[in-house]
């Protein structure tokens, strides 16, 4: 009687490349399922590695979600402040570091928004995760319950320090992020709406916008 020994072939990398490999693959799998969806073998299969040799570079499920949401958000941090003409520190930038040093340039609320609508577009995989995590995170036993309670409250400081004088920043702040997350939400389901033609009509009949 024969037998088939199939031998998975692993090819060794750093171990800095490998984690982003596993985070990569974990966006990945989010994006498509939820967090709820992901599955650790799920992922160590996509990066031919075992269970065990997943959770030696994150630590634990939770871990996982944890360091995708913290690099896409540093990502995501630098991209939008080079496109607005920003440099920032690689290493320990914050969203605070970046509104405080737009407002200090002269850069308005519409100037920011655009550039994030533009950068959206881009990376509708990144929207699309960001959009189910988010709805999923409205539970309080989600682990990432407290991150997005957290981010929401980030984006509204920093859109409310951007805000032109004579408004009430807050409450534009709060209009501008819905309005913002609604038009994302449409364009996911229809990718062949123009998110940045749709978000320019709509910014130019925003009060405080102008």
């Amino acid at each position: 009687m024969t037998s088939e020994i199939r031998i998975r072939r692993r090819v060794r990398l750093p171990a800095e490349q490998r984690r982003q490999q596993i985070i990569d693959a974990a966006a990945a799998i989010i994006a498509e399922r939820g967090y709820w969806g992901l599955s650790v073998q799920d992922v160590a299969d996509s990066c031919a590695l075992t269970v065990n040799g997943v959770l030696h570079h994150v630590g634990s499920k939770d871990g996982l979600l944890v360091a995708v949401l913290d690099q896409r958000d540093h990502q995501g941090l630098l991209t939008l402040a080079a496109g607005l003409g920003i440099e920032l520190p690689v290493e320990g930038a914050t969203p605070q570091d970046l509104s405080v040093r737009a407002r200090e340039r002269g850069i308005g609320l519409r100037a920011m928004c655009a550039t994030i609508v533009a950068q959206n577009v881009t990376q509708p995989e990144i929207v699309r995760l960001y959009s189910v995590l988010e709805a999923e995170s409205l539970s309080p036993d989600h682990p990432a319950h407290d991150y997005f309670t957290d981010r929401q409250r980030v984006a509204l400081d920093g859109f409310e320090r951007l805000a032109p004088d004579g408004v009430d920043g807050r409450v534009l702040a709060q209009h501008l992020l819905a309005v913002m997350d609604g038009l994302q939400l449409q364009w996911l389901r229809d990718p062949q709406r123009d998110l940045v033609a749709e978000w320019d009509g709509i910014a130019a009949g925003l009060t405080g916008l102008l």
